[in-house]
């Protein structure tokens, strides 16, 4: 099998229809650009100049094998820009864990902002509670996810990317008077509540939170996903305390209201492998300062 090089020679002649320059043009002697035609034409079996002392032109072969040439020539060009991008991180692809709660507003700004800053990068995107995107990353399944984190592992990176109030979920049909505006309203009052095993940071914040306010609330469901908590929320069954970006789904039967006592306690974090070898995610990861600030800027757009 031909070598890339003597591709190379054979196109330096064939353009230049001189030895000597073509040589000149691949920094080499001639000696060597005579010797790399003769192994192709060997290996083709087919002469692919006709030379004299006056001249040099390409044979019939020569002519039907140039584009040929061109075309390897490219290809082997191309797989070298794709690995060196790919290397760089400039091209492939991140698998992104999220939180439907995510969902509502950081994840989107994240894809976003990839496909304008990173677009030879593709996404693949897998909705998961955090307990799922654990595991997820522990077997390589998500190369980065978005969740709540309840501990740090010794084996992973993370980095906060959002921190948000809670708000009230109360069904439309309560009066306004009668909504819980503190944390001590809740006290008696029935609430849809995070299920302790798979949203375990929802269930662990708010258990903390109501035993400082010295509130017992009525716990009537436990769920794990917002939306299921909303849906519940608006057939009647109760109350409940989400993240504000939950405003974005506007269920019906639904009002949400301000707590007065809340803080900006409701962390997402955005979490990775130590030991991930994705060029393309050190690419993403060093670029979720600049990510958040847009966030951040634009959500205080939407408020203001």
């Amino acid at each position: 099998m031909f070598e890339l090089i003597q591709l190379r020679c054979f196109l330096a002649v064939a353009r230049e229809l001189h030895f000597g320059r073509a040589a000149a043009s691949l920094n080499i002697t001639q000696p060597p650009l005579s010797r790399h035609i003769q192994v192709l034409e060997r290996i083709l079996g087919v002469t692919l100049f006709h030379r004299s002392s006056r001249s040099v032109k390409l044979t019939i072969a020569g002519s039907a094998f140039l584009s040929e040439a061109n075309k390897i020539i490219e290809m082997a060009e191309g797989a070298i820009n794709v690995a060196r991008s790919a290397a760089d991180g400039e091209e492939g692809i991140v698998s992104l864990g999220f939180t439907a709660a995510s969902g509502y507003s950081y994840m989107p700004r994240l894809v976003g902002f990839m496909q304008e800053r990173m677009p030879s990068v593709g996404t693949i995107l897998k909705e998961m509670v955090t307990g799922e995107q654990l595991d997820a990353l522990a077997t390589g399944r998500i190369d980065i996810g978005l969740m709540r984190l309840s501990s740090q592992r010794p084996e992973l990176e993370s980095r906060k990317v959002l921190k948000e109030r809670f708000i009230v979920c109360s069904p439309q049909a309560i009066p306004e008077t009668s909504r819980p505006r503190l944390l001590a309203d809740f006290d008696g009052l029935p609430l849809i509540m995070y299920a302790p095993d798979k949203a375990r940071y929802f269930h662990d914040l708010l258990t903390g939170l109501f035993t400082g306010a010295f509130a017992e609330p009525k716990r009537v469901q436990h769920v794990a996903q917002i939306h299921s908590i909303l849906m519940l929320v608006s057939a009647g069954h109760g109350f409940a305390l989400v993240p504000e970006s939950s405003r974005r789904l506007k269920p019906e039967g639904v009002c949400f209201s301000e707590l007065a006592d809340s803080e900006p306690i409701v962390e997402l974090q955005a979490v990775w492998r130590k030991d991930h070898e994705n060029p393309a995610l050190s690419v993403l990861l060093s670029h979720l300062d600049e990510v958040g600030h847009h966030f951040e800027k634009a959500r205080q757009v939407a408020v203001g």
